[in-house]
C-alpha cells in the first residue's frame, strides 16, 4: 500500500473555526469579550494608544533602600598600628590626615581587625567595637 495523505492513521484534528455562529463553541464575541481595541483585528499586537504605560516603561525602576542613617568609615586596629606611635591622640582629623577616613562628617567606628600592638593610644569622637574596647581597657589597666 502507498503512503500518501489521505491514509494516513493517526489524530487528524481541525483547527477550531472561531466565530462561525453560536454553534461554534466560542460564538459572537469569539473569545474576545466586548468592544474596545483588543477586540478587534489588529488590537492584539501592539497598543497604539499606550498614553501613561508608555511613560511607565521609559522611566527606569528604582529598587531597593536607601538608608537616611549614615554608615561608618571603619578603620581597623592593623592599619592603627601601622600609622600611629604609641602613646598619639586618635579624633577624626588625624584619621583624616593619615588618609584612613574619606570625610570628617560621616561617624568612624575602629573595628577589632589585627592587634593593637600600640599600648597608650588615647581615642575620642570616635566608636569602637566590643573587641576593641575590651582590648583597649586591657592594655590600658597595665
Amino acid at each position: 500500500m502507498e503512503l500518501s495523505l489521505h491514509n494516513l492513521k493517526g489524530t487528524n484534528k481541525k483547527k477550531k473555526r472561531i466565530g462561525r455562529g453560536n454553534s461554534s463553541g466560542h460564538g459572537t464575541y469569539s473569545t474576545r469579550g466586548i468592544k474596545g481595541q483588543r477586540s478587534r483585528s489588529g488590537g492584539k499586537g501592539g497598543l497604539k494608544r499606550l498614553g501613561l504605560r508608555q511613560v511607565l516603561f521609559a522611566t527606569p525602576k528604582k529598587k531597593g533602600f536607601k538608608s537616611a542613617k549614615p554608615k561608618n568609615q571603619v578603620v581597623n586596629l592593623s592599619d592603627l598600628n601601622k600609622s600611629f606611635k604609641d602613646g598619639e591622640n586618635i579624633n577624626p582629623k588625624i584619621l583624616l590626615k593619615a588618609k584612613l577616613i574619606n570625610n570628617i562628617k560621616s561617624p568612624i567606628k575602629i573595628l577589632g581587625d589585627g592587634e593593637l600592638k600600640l599600648k597608650k593610644l588615647k581615642f575620642s569622637n570616635v566608636k569602637m567595637s566590643e573587641s576593641v574596647k575590651k582590648l583597649y581597657v586591657k592594655n590600658n589597666e597595665k
